[in-house]
């Protein structure tokens, strides 16, 4: 199992929609979440810095494959659609990321 942690800001008059829309994510999102080998995700947000916070355990053996996959998907792409106009990436984000990856500098079980 591998923990992975991402970063994202939220623009602040999309605050209540993302809240209202995530409280009811679209079951086909949700399997397509578990068959790319995610568990135990979370977003977290930090207001007033609008900063979103996600964590997940990928439990797979090829993440870059599964990630694709999850890509791939019609029902992610229409979610991400919605969601996508909603964020504000960091600016320090590496080439090609949309969620800016953290690195874990601590972890206890």
């Amino acid at each position: 199992m591998q923990r992975y942690g991402f970063v994202l800001g939220l623009k602040h008059d999309q605050i209540a929609e993302y809240k209202r829309i995530h409280a009811d994510v679209w079951p086909d999102v949700l399997k397509q979440i578990k068959k790319s080998n995610i568990a135990n995700y979370s977003i977290f947000l930090k207001e007033p810095e609008n900063l979103l916070f996600a964590y997940y355990e990928y439990m797979g053996t090829d993440h870059d494959a599964d990630m694709a996959a999850m890509a791939e998907d019609p029902r992610t792409q229409e979610w991400w659609a919605i969601c996508m106009p909603m964020q504000s990436p960091l600016e320090t984000r590496r080439e090609g990321e949309w969620w800016a990856e953290m690195d874990e500098v601590f972890h206890i079980d």
